[in-house]
């Protein structure tokens, strides 16, 4: 595991100039075992209907639990996303927030596996993500 365990704003001015930041995702929690964040759902992240893209749910899902294996990785280690799936449940509407929330599934030595939970702001089960990460 990394000797040095960042914290959520080490991790947030690192996404800052990625497409994280340009979706605007803010990290509130960030643990070996939990990575928490909230997006706001902007029309510029929605579909037809004023309803977060599905591109968007699982792009925020992604990142959370890329970090969560980030956070995980042994000194000098890398990780990329080899699979990933989703099961939308529900619609996050323009203008609300939407709240994710990562476990760790599988920490091993050469994959991890996450779930990332995202929920409206009313606290509503929009999707469930099931990603596993490799470990470069």
């Amino acid at each position: 595991m990394n000797e040095f365990m960042p914290d959520a704003t080490a991790v947030q001015e690192l996404l800052k100039p990625l497409f994280p930041g340009l979706m605007g995702i803010e990290l509130i929690e960030v643990t070996p075992e939990r990575v928490v964040a909230s997006l706001q759902v902007r029309p510029d992240l929605c579909t037809t209907g004023g309803i977060l893209h599905g591109g968007a749910i699982m792009a925020f899902a992604d990142t959370l639990g890329a970090v969560g294996t980030f956070v995980n990785l042994p000194e000098g280690g890398r990780t990329t996303t080899i699979e990933s799936k989703t099961n939308f449940l529900g619609a996050v509407p323009v203008g609300t927030r939407a709240t994710g929330e990562s476990t760790p599934v599988h920490r091993g030595r050469t994959t991890m596996v996450w779930q990332t939970l995202i929920k409206s702001e009313s606290g509503k089960l929009c999707a469930m993500v099931i990603q596993t990460q490799m470990i470069l």
